[in-house]
């Protein structure tokens, strides 16, 4: 039976299962290091400065090391390269149980960025190929909502830990919780096996490796993922110390809006698959409207946030439910990019395409950083809505050019 028939729930429900507890491991690890700077500032006598060149650092890498690792998925199947990723995270955890200094904790996010950088072209390369297409809406939901889940366990477990140990004890904690992941995959690795393109057939078609770059419709995937990413970052970056400054909202509940969001974001996302499930199956309206309509709500909702006229609790809910409007889009967006690949270039484009979310996540803090520095705190909440709506000009710029060919 050919993998783009479609296939028993079963089947397609531990694919789904499997890839999204891989992905929730990727997005653990990207807060690794920072719940426990405070941790390594007064111990290592770090300065704000120093922790955030670690959170660069991790970027740079994870971003350069998708756009590439792409290549090699296509080249080699997804499967290995998302073993060779989670051993990355392996290694990275038992490493930071051990450092007694910064460079040890350069060492660590330089090993969690590389293994971070497979996963978006590794996952979607196994999830198209290997879920049936009805069900690759809620498969994409799925992966979105395992990833949020993995952001707000990494946090509870390493401080947790440490607060019942010591922080090298919750490193090692998380070492485990790899390798049982990793048994885990290895144990079902049948289901995670994908057809590999002969690059000499590619190119003997006049379709070499780098063919796809010369498309615009990737380049409008890559600003959609940088703009939409911009605004995510600012959210967990900034939303805590905007709540404080504007509404003298407590650190504890500041800091419990964007676990809401997150939370709120994950629902939006479980809801967002059946939308995309119905729109692709019914021909209702396509993806990229989805998307548009979905991050257009979340704009409006930044910008109410920050007029201030709903006062600190206001704000908060507004914040949370910004999450949940901003999940609906995420299948749908998984879909968008789908429809925008060309056959045998999944890991390729999706490395390419998604490396715009670390690139997003690098240059936001940069930008919006100023902003608070210099108190331009509702300011910033603009240039987040802002960012969210030129997102949305990306996104059917996409569908454009997606029905044009």
């Amino acid at each position: 039976m050919s993998l783009a028939q479609p296939v028993p729930l079963r089947q397609d429900a531990s694919v789904i299962g499997l890839v999204g507890m891989a992905h929730a491991t990727s997005h653990f690890s990207h807060l690794l290091l920072a719940p426990l700077f405070p941790v390594f500032i007064r111990e290592f006598g770090l300065s704000y400065s120093d922790v955030g060149l670690l959170v660069s650092l991790f970027f740079v890498i994870s971003g350069v090391g998708q756009a590439l690792s792409g290549f090699l998925v296509d080249r080699v199947g997804a499967r290995p390269v998302l073993f060779a990723a989670i051993s990355c995270f392996l290694v990275a955890a038992l490493v930071a149980s051990q450092v007694t200094g910064y460079r040890g904790l350069m060492v660590v996010a330089a090993l969690a960025g590389l293994g971070n950088a497979p996963f978006h072209p590794a996952d979607f390369t196994i999830l198209n190929h290997r879920v049936s297409a009805a069900r690759l809406g809620h498969a994409f939901s799925a992966h979105g909502l395992t990833g949020n889940l993995g952001w707000a366990l990494a946090p509870a477990m390493l401080v947790g830990i440490t607060s019942l140990a010591n922080w090298r004890t919750a490193y090692l904690a998380a070492a485990v919780m790899y390798v049982v992941v990793l048994t885990v995959l290895f144990w079902h690795r049948d289901k995670l096996l994908t057809p590999v393109v002969p690059q000499r057939a590619a190119n003997d078609a006049g379709e070499g490796a780098l063919a796809y770059l010369k498309l615009p419709v990737v380049w409008w995937c890559f600003a959609f993922f940088l703009l939409s990413t911009m605004t995510l970052a600012v959210v967990q970056s900034f939303a805590p110390s905007i709540l404080q400054n504007l509404h003298g909202v407590g650190m504890e509940q500041a800091t419990l809006t964007i676990s809401a969001y997150m939370l709120c974001g994950a629902l939006g996302m479980l809801v967002g698959g059946f939308v995309a499930a119905f729109g692709q199956q019914h021909g209702a309206f396509s993806s990229d409207r989805v998307v548009a309509l979905s991050m257009s709500a979340g704009a409006l909702l930044l910008l109410l946030c920050a007029m201030g006229w709903m006062g600190g609790t206001g704000t908060m809910v507004a914040l949370s439910v910004t999450g949940f409007a901003v999940g609906i889009g995420g299948p749908s967006r998984d879909m968008m990019i789908k429809k925008a690949t060309p056959k045998g270039a999944t890991g390729r484009v999706y490395g390419t395409v998604y490396s715009g979310l670390d690139v997003g996540f690098a240059l936001s803090p940069l930008i919006f950083g100023q902003f608070m520095d210099r108190g331009w705190y509702a300011l910033t909440l603009v240039g987040a809505a802002v960012s969210l709506a030129l997102a949305v000009y990306a996104a059917l710029g996409v569908g454009r050019r997606t029905r044009v060919a």
